[in-house]
């Protein structure tokens, strides 16, 4: 009995894990669009005092961008900030990066 409660204790831990992380596919020329929306509307880069990785959790005091249609749907529930030269998707109901865009 003891050992089923630790492998169902387990099963329950590794499958929250996997619905916290959001995966994201964007094709190449998706990013090129994605780029280039950022280049031409001057977007105003944001400053923050940590690197930011996937996973990581935004301050509230980071103004999310909502991501523009054009960007297409696979990415439109997102919002985005702009940072050190990258993209940066994020989950705007737990403010989690799902994805750097390089």
């Amino acid at each position: 009995m003891k050992r089923f409660m630790i492998l169902a204790a387990a099963a329950i831990l590794s499958s929250a894990a996997l619905a916290q992380t959001a995966t994201v596919e964007i094709a190449p020329e998706q990013r090129t669009k994605i780029k280039q929306y950022v280049t031409t509307q001057k977007i105003a880069p944001v400053t923050l005092q940590e690197r930011v990785t996937v996973g990581a959790t935004l301050p509230g005091d980071v103004r999310l961008q909502p991501v523009p249609a054009e960007w297409g749907s696979g990415v439109a529930k997102y919002h985005y900030i702009y940072t050190d030269n990258h993209i940066v998707l994020i989950d705007p109901t737990t403010r989690r990066v799902v994805m750097v865009v390089d």
